[in-house]
């Protein structure tokens, strides 16, 4: 599998992949990603170069935003002083589901981090999803705190509060074939 970033060739494709998330997310009782996320967005942080896919053959088999922004409104300034990376939009195809794609993600996202300078890769996980959130405690991530003031990014009140974060550091255990750092300065993204 190779991971590369996103181009806007991908948007129509990245809509329809968080869709079937949604719907998969809906069938487990879950009401996240409910609401559309909008196109023009997306589009920017495409855009942007902090969207990554991962390709497996001719399919996309995940994508992962991993971006020097934080979301408005969710950590400290102290927090905001350290140098870290956050994770957004984490999302594995269903067909390549039970494989700990996810994980190795997160790990290559803390390689990033890593290499870039960042101390911490940081990630806001659906408030109510509590098998989202032992998923990243499993993989590592301590809970920071939840934040539910606010209100999110594509309307309505804040639902991606649950604040946690991990050490940035190396991992050539991912196992992709990077795309992304071959030739490309680690400080980007």
């Amino acid at each position: 599998m190779i991971i590369e970033r996103a181009t806007a060739d991908d948007l129509d494709a990245l809509l329809a992949f968080r869709q079937e998330a949604a719907s998969w997310l809906t069938a487990l009782g879950s009401d996240q990603w409910q609401r559309p996320y909008p196109a023009d967005r997306l589009l920017a942080t495409i855009e942007a170069g902090v969207v990554f896919m991962v390709r497996d053959g001719s399919a996309t088999a995940a994508t992962i935003t991993l971006t020097p922004d934080a979301e408005e409104g969710l950590w400290t300034e102290q927090e905001l002083q350290e140098e870290s990376r956050f994770v957004n939009k984490l999302t594995v195809a269903r067909t390549h589901a039970g494989r700990d794609l996810g994980g190795r993600l997160l790990d290559w996202a803390s390689d990033r981090a890593y290499r870039s300078g960042a101390q911490w890769l940081r990630l806001d996980a659906w408030t109510t999803n509590k098998s989202l959130q032992a998923y990243y405690l499993r993989h590592g991530f301590k809970h920071v705190r939840t934040v539910t003031e606010g209100g999110a990014v594509n309307g309505g009140p804040r639902v991606s509060g649950w604040l946690a974060q991990r050490s940035a550091m190396p991992s050539a255990v991912h196992g992709f074939t990077d795309l992304v750092s071959t030739g490309a300065r680690f400080n980007e993204a």
